[in-house]
């Protein structure tokens, strides 16, 4: 009865027109005012938990990756590379917007930045080669939830916080199901495609996916850094977080200068000689991959004690000279011009681009576009604090009143197997998911089927992954999907418009979730392999 009283007391306040996170705290509060005999003081120590839980450290840096990788410069350098790999099929051009999400999502853990950044350009693209508004706001929306799947993901690192499991084993497990779901996603594109006889790309040769691949290579190294150093025993999760965050700073503002006082200069002047060029961009592949090369051995070697830097380091400018010479022999060749010329020629152009970049190191780290970025990140992040700090009060008042346990003993006394559990799970879920916010409300279901999933046998990580997918195909359910409205916000079309758009293509998300749910092999192959199966202690 007590538990029926808390769940009424959070409906009643949510129908008054509170705020999420309001109301799971002050009905926490007042539950544990007046029914429980669980001490008022539980609240201030749970709360100052939230604060100290080093899992969600990661959160707020991941936010600021996501903010400075959501430029348009990357996420139009992601599409150009889609569609260089597909867009010569038949409905390509949608088929590479699902493949740019799938990119991006890689590089932000978030859904709503995923459709921003990438529906904002390439629904504009879709219109102009023949394809419906609905038609194209339909595929970003539901592409766009691929952005809490495919590691790493915010959504993954809340679960992991409140159920204590290992976030890198789940980040590894929504590798498989991420490129499922885009390749089920793509799969349907080209059926309607083929029947709708929607345009194709002209196929320009592999040259053109190896010239976007060069474009989006910096941004898309992001991915390297953040998996290659978590597996690799570099650094946790946590501290990939603030690597990638880092990172996507300075490639936003110094490599791809979408933003800050080098906006718009580019590193190779119109004013500079072809022997200059040819110069410039050869020791440019051989430095690119002495960095790539020294990171990429790194993370392979941390745990090795046989390998010095000294060594990695003269493996690498030996391969390196030998990409740079190649390149600049193959190109200087063309313009009857020495080696030696094109390296000499191509100084000047090193030396202006490193002075512009010393001259406006801190104006562009401490100036006004900068601030907004970080000042957005932290706005969103605060948001989601927020949530989440009274929605794991709400699961410490669920606790200290034994409901977990209680809804466990109800449910194995019911005769509840693994099979009908993880159908009551999706349907719990798929119903939570219409209105709450995923990570309020993950942290709230996530502590009260956990203990029944270990009971039933159900794997822990295979549980994330179902329990994300679900959050997935909540973010493009009326009426509280985030997805619905950032599409309708970029595209100026009513929410119901949006609705009836995307609804086709939630259907191959629910046959993605059936397959999710009841094959385990597709969650748990990538962790077991490569890190084992999670061991639960408590």
């Amino acid at each position: 009865m007590d538990a029926i009283i808390l769940f009424v007391m959070v409906l009643v306040l949510l129908f008054l027109g509170l705020p999420v996170g309001i109301s799971l705290g002050l009905s926490s509060i007042l539950y544990i005012t007046f029914i429980s005999a669980d001490s008022l003081s539980s609240v201030a120590i749970s709360l100052f938990g939230v604060g100290q839980h080093y899992t969600l450290l990661a959160i707020p840096f991941f936010i600021l990756a996501s903010a400075f990788m959501s430029t348009g410069g990357v996420a139009k350098r992601l599409i150009n590379f889609a569609i260089a790999g597909v867009g010569h099929f038949r409905g390509g051009l949608a088929m590479a917007s699902v493949l740019a999400c799938m990119m991006f999502a890689a590089l932000s853990g978030s859904s709503p930045a995923t459709v921003v950044a990438i529906g904002s350009i390439a629904i504009a693209g879709m219109r102009q080669v023949g394809y419906s508004k609905e038609f194209a706001s339909g595929i970003i929306a539901n592409a766009g939830t691929l952005g809490i799947l495919i590691p790493p993901s915010i959504v993954m690192v809340v679960y992991s916080a409140a159920t204590d499991v290992s976030v890198g084993r789940m980040f590894l497990a929504g590798v498989i199901p991420g490129l499922l779901a885009g390749f089920m996603l793509m799969l349907a594109i080209y059926v309607v495609a083929r029947i709708k006889n929607l345009p194709a790309e002209p196929w320009k040769g592999f040259g053109n996916i190896v010239s976007g691949g060069k474009e989006a290579g910096w941004g898309l190294f992001l991915i390297v850094i953040i998996m290659g150093g978590i597996y690799g025993g570099v650094f946790t999760p946590t501290e990939a977080a603030v690597v990638a965050a880092v990172y996507s700073m300075l490639i936003a503002l110094f490599v791809y200068r979408d933003m800050g006082p080098l906006k718009g200069i580019p590193w190779v002047a119109e004013t500079d000689s072809a022997i200059a060029r040819v110069g410039f961009n050869g020791s440019v592949y051989g430095v690119s991959f002495f960095l790539v090369w020294m990171i990429m051995s790194f993370f392979a070697t941390a745990q090795s004690e046989t390998t010095s830097v000294g060594e990695r380091a003269a493996w690498g400018l030996g391969m390196s000279l030998v990409i740079a010479l190649f390149y600049i022999y193959k190109r200087g060749k063309d313009l009857d011009a020495s080696m030696l010329r094109c390296l000499g020629s191509g100084l000047p152009v090193w030396s202006r681009n490193l002075v512009a970049v010393g001259r406006c190191f801190f104006p562009a780290m401490l100036g006004g576009e900068s601030r907004k970025v970080i000042l957005d990140g932290t706005k969103t992040t605060v948001m989601l604090m927020f949530i989440i700090a009274n929605a794991l009060l709400f699961a410490h008042t669920l606790s200290s009143e034994r409901i977990p346990q209680m809804v466990t003993e109800w449910m194995l006394g019911a005769g509840f197997n693994w099979f009908t559990f993880l159908i009551a799970v999706n349907v719990l879920l798929l119903i939570g998911g219409q209105f709450m916010e995923p990570s309020g409300l993950l942290v709230i279901v996530a502590p009260v089927v956990f203990p029944i999933a270990m009971a039933l046998g159900v794997d822990p990580i295979h549980l994330g992954i179902i329990m994300v997918v679900n959050m997935e195909i909540g973010m493009i359910t009326p009426p509280i999907g985030l997805n619905l409205f950032v599409t309708s916000g970029i595209t100026g079309m009513s929410l119901a418009q949006v609705v009836k758009a995307a609804m086709p293509f939630v259907a191959v998300l629910f046959v993605f979730l059936i397959l999710v749910t009841y094959i385990p092999w597709l969650s748990t192959f990538l962790p077991y392999s490569i890190m084992g199966p999670e061991l639960i202690t408590k």
